[in-house]
């Protein structure tokens, strides 16, 4: 038997209540339920990434999937100067990245520290002496689009918007403001709270050129707001809809502009969000050895093109160490970071031979159907598949993590294939003296990894 509870917006769950007046109707949050007679989860997952392509907005960034190069994971984290900027910026543009993104700490001026001050989303004058500008203009000297990093939705208690901006602006119970972790909540239902993102935004979009912002979330706010008799789950999902109005606003504003949906590092990872956004975090995992699991089932949650997955390679890496965290991306989306500008030769060249491969396979992945040839992977497994069926060709990634006692090789099933001959390819790296066999018949392909913590992305095409 199979059972499936679907909640939301309710009381018990929710703290959500809605009384109708005479002749009012409500309409609840939409929810979808894939059936599949063949195929397993493969084939129910395939139907919900179409499902999801169809009720997105449209935008260019689905079909262009560009690069990114984002300065936070283990490299600035948080810390970003005209100094410390420039030389990435250069080697990021050496390396194909088509957006550079200047994440959190650029407004940072505070003695005290910028968490419980954040709102007015100024540049720091002490970390770009020479002005922000600077830095987004040698962005887009090296040929990439600048995006910044933003956390819209929060006013720390020691910003001066805390006082300026009205109280009914933010979230509020019994009848205080709600303060959550040195934070108050925007309430994007009020005027003023729109109004003044909306300048904000104006701002580094519309005056600095910025095309790419990076939107985070790093607060529980609790059950949600109350404005007058209404239940706080009816006041969060007000503004929960305010907000996705504010963001499709901005995008018919500027159409061109790239939203990523990053919810401190993979929350909020949903369709009322997605629908909008033109990005997802996926995690904000600083170890590459355990993203594997989370690269390979992301496409569970959030179609591959908009699957933002971290790509850190680092000048102390090994050449297998660069190309296992570079491998991981290539079936989504190349966020890519570290400290690219102090790599040697050799190390530069495994970075700009991964993303030659991403760019040449890009145009399939805008609507691939997401496969798992070993099924959907556990935290601890030690070989993880995750595949992409294109128009011309099927994509697979395989990892080999390091564990006690696991073989060399690994048989994988790829059943949509049987009885077509193919010729699989491997794409990423050639390093990693993987060895590849293709059975027809069976619609078997037998991946070889001598050593532990390694990857490889193959390509197989029919031959015939």
């Amino acid at each position: 038997a199979a059972y499936v509870a679907l909640f939301g917006p309710d009381d018990a769950h929710h703290q959500w209540q809605h009384t109708l007046a005479p002749g009012e109707d409500f309409h609840t949050v939409p929810a979808v339920l894939v059936q599949g007679e063949t195929g397993g989860l493969d084939a129910a997952f395939g139907e919900l990434t179409d499902y999801r392509r169809l009720i997105r907005r449209e935008h260019p960034d689905h079909r262009a999937l560009p690069v990114i190069y984002n300065d936070y994971m283990n490299t600035l984290m948080g810390d970003p100067t005209t100094d410390k900027l420039l030389p990435l910026v250069e080697a990021a543009g050496a390396a194909g990245a088509e957006v550079f993104v200047i994440d959190a700490g650029w407004y940072d001026d505070d003695a005290q520290g910028w968490w419980d001050a954040v709102g007015a989303w100024q540049p720091a004058r002490g970390r770009f002496p020479g002005g922000i500008q600077e830095v987004l203009d040698a962005i887009r000297g090296h040929g990439m689009v600048p995006g910044l990093w933003l956390e819209p939705e929060v006013v720390g208690v020691r910003s001066p918007l805390a006082d300026t901006l009205p109280a009914e602006a933010f979230f509020r119970r019994g009848g205080l403001r709600v303060t959550e972790h040195g934070r108050h909540h925007l309430d994007l239902r009020h005027p003023a709270a729109r109004a003044h993102l909306d300048a904000v935004v104006e701002r580094l979009v519309g005056e600095w050129g910025v095309g790419y912002l990076k939107l985070d979330y790093n607060i529980n706010i609790g059950p949600g707001t109350e404005n007058g008799p209404e239940s706080p789950g009816a006041g969060l999902l007000g503004h929960h809809r305010a907000h996705l109005d504010w963001m499709s606003a901005l995008l018919d504003r500027h159409p061109g502009l790239v939203l990523e949906n990053c919810g401190s590092g993979g929350l909020r990872m949903d369709y009322a969000q997605l629908a909008v956004t033109q990005l997802q975090s996926t995690s904000d995992q600083q170890d590459l050895l355990r993203y594997p699991p989370i690269a390979a089932a992301a496409a569970t949650a959030v179609a591959p093109e908009q699957a933002a997955v971290w790509a850190y390679p680092q000048p102390d890496h090994t050449p297998d160490r660069i190309a296992f965290t570079l491998t991981g991306a290539l079936l989504g989306r190349i966020h890519l970071s570290g400290f690219l500008d102090r790599m040697d030769h050799e190390q530069f060249e495994l970075v700009r031979s991964a993303i030659r491969v991403y760019k040449d396979i890009r145009p399939q992945i805008a609507d691939a159907r997401p496969f798992w040839p070993l099924g959907l992977p556990d935290w601890e497994d030690a070989w993880i598949a995750h595949g992409l069926r294109g128009r011309d060709a099927t994509f697979v990634a395989v990892w080999r993590r390091e564990r006690a006692d696991v073989p060399e090789s690994r048989t994988l099933t790829l059943a949509h294939l049987r009885g077509v001959e193919a010729r699989p390819e491997v794409l990423q790296p050639t390093t990693a003296d993987a060895t590849v066999e293709w059975d027809a018949a069976e619609g078997k392909l037998t991946v070889g990894l001598p050593r532990t913590d390694t990857a490889v992305l193959l390509r197989l095409a029919a031959t015939g």
